[in-house]
């Protein structure tokens, strides 16, 4: 309950399809307070239930253990089987939960929201870079140090006398960026959910 409720508070729309006896998946939908659910469903249908989600925009994060959630666990955007389900469900999901905690699925959720922002935060630094310094080794500021004759000797080993930038220091910045990157990527082995 508490897994359904922490998804339900981020946004997300729980949905409940079972194969099961409609008296038993109304309980268990009635016990996690999850208003929409489905009995009786065949692989057919629940195949069709992602398809018609994904055909409304929604991206379909489906959960299953069986040998008949695989066609759909295929489908969805998002798959994960639970590690003690049947041998064809884990192979159709893209996440194997290793524990038959639910809660699991929130620790999946958080370090996949955790790994997009590292990302995200990788490709600006490696974007910052280039784009601030291959101008420079293009000779952006040539006009700066030919035209006005500006050429302070304090900064030629960064520059050279003609405003292009030292190889030596585009070498630098460029294993400056790549250990930029790689510092905030080894930030993931940190992730405590």
């Amino acid at each position: 309950a508490y897994t359904i409720q922490t998804l339900k508070n981020t946004g997300k729309n729980i949905i409940l399809a079972s194969g099961d006896n409609p008296q038993v998946v109304e309980h268990v939908a009635a016990q996690l307070s999850i208003q929409q659910y489905y009995s009786q469903t065949t692989p057919q249908e629940k195949f069709s239930l992602i398809t018609d989600l994904q055909s409304m925009g929604r991206k379909v994060l489906m959960i299953g253990d069986g040998i008949n959630d695989a066609p759909a666990l295929t489908q969805s955007d998002i798959s994960m089987a639970i590690g003690q389900g049947s041998d064809i469900s884990i192979e159709a999901s893209k996440i194997t939960l290793l524990r038959p905690d639910l809660t699991s699925i929130l620790d999946s959720v958080k370090l996949s929201e955790v790994t997009s922002r590292i990302i995200k935060q990788n490709l600006f630094w490696a974007f910052f870079y280039n784009l601030l310094l291959i101008p420079i080794a293009a000779g952006a500021l040539y006009p700066v140090f030919s035209i006005i004759n500006f050429n302070p000797t304090n900064l030629s080993f960064i520059f050279g006398d003609t405003g292009f930038l030292n190889p030596v220091m585009a070498a630098f910045a460029m294993a400056f960026s790549s250990i930029t990157v790689i510092s905030n990527s080894l930030r993931i082995k940190n992730f405590n959910p």
